[in-house]
């Protein structure tokens, strides 16, 4: 299936010619890791017209499709100004963002996405399950860290959402988006695949979502009677991702694809692309299988 642009004609050009509204920031979530995922970080070019334009702890991406950006997350609530600033330090301006795509609904990747629709007039478009929770402003019941309350787990809403399919590609000029359903760290994760011929030679880049099995207390992966029991589906997303075409792999933690580590060996002027590596992906979803087990495996050890 196909998502069809919203705008064309007189409409398009009116929109890309247009004033962005004033960035509005939300209140900021202030949580315990919120300081250090939001620290700043420069934008720096994945490969050709990909950018990484998130935080030193959470990820952003912008695409230039030819007409129109595609924003991928929108990070903490505080995180939508610093995301905003990295666009226009590369030349873009707000209104000009088309999309916002969205990995899964937890506060620390959609806590900004409503400030920057509102200021850019973009779609926002994600699963079925995780457009719920985003005009909810909550997770799902069924969510593994729903144990820890609306008001810990809460995001500022959103009034519509374009529901996206499983295997749905978005089309917006030389851009084909496509969203994998990858349930298991949400029932509505989502990753993200697409190809840049921008730069010279091809690459297909990943922004895989979280594979992590993270939960609250009482939440068991392995568990049965509407408490958990998704492990299976769960490996079976580790395994899409695994399998996915993947040259360049963003995750929406930057520090499960060390990126810290990639950079430097970019400055240290490194004559391989370091953020090129075919094995990535299947590396990242071997780590995701082992901490899946492990988990399995703490849950099922007697209790004293």
């Amino acid at each position: 299936m196909l998502l069809r642009p919203l705008l064309s004609g007189l409409c398009a050009i009116a929109c890309v010619t247009a004033t962005a509204a004033p960035l509005r920031p939300d209140s900021p979530k202030n949580c315990s890791s919120c300081a250090e995922w939001n620290r700043p970080q420069a934008p720096f070019v994945l490969h050709g017209k990909s950018w990484f334009v998130g935080t030193r702890g959470l990820s952003s991406v912008l695409i230039d499709s030819g007409e129109g950006l595609v924003l991928l997350d929108g990070a903490l609530p505080e995180s939508a100004p610093l995301i905003a600033a990295n666009i226009e330090t590369l030349g873009f301006r707000l209104d000009q963002i088309r999309y916002i795509a969205v990995s899964h609904a937890h506060y620390d990747h959609v806590g900004g996405v409503a400030a920057l629709a509102r200021a850019s007039g973009a779609t926002v478009i994600a699963s079925a399950r995780s457009a719920d929770a985003l005009i909810a402003g909550v997770p799902p019941q069924d969510d593994p860290q729903a144990g820890f309350g609306d008001k810990a787990n809460g995001f500022p809403k959103l009034s519509k959402v374009q529901r996206v399919a499983d295997g749905e590609t978005l089309r917006l000029g030389k851009l084909v988006l496509t969203a994998h359903y990858t349930p298991g760290h949400t029932a509505g994760a989502t990753t993200w695949s697409w190809q840049d011929c921008s730069g010279g030679d091809c690459v297909n880049l990943v922004y895989a979502d979280s594979l992590n099995a993270v939960s609250d207390d009482a939440y068991r992966f392995g568990g049965a009677d509407g408490n958990g029991g998704i492990a299976e589906s769960f490996r079976a997303s580790i395994d899409r991702v695994a399998k996915l075409p993947c040259d360049i792999l963003v995750t929406v933690h930057p520090g499960f694809a060390k990126f810290d580590e990639k950079l430097a060996q970019r400055a240290q002027g490194a004559k391989a692309d370091p953020f090129i590596d075919a094995s990535a992906c299947r590396r990242y979803a071997d780590s995701a299988r082992e901490r899946l087990d492990a988990r399995l495996r703490e849950e099922r050890a007697p209790k004293p």
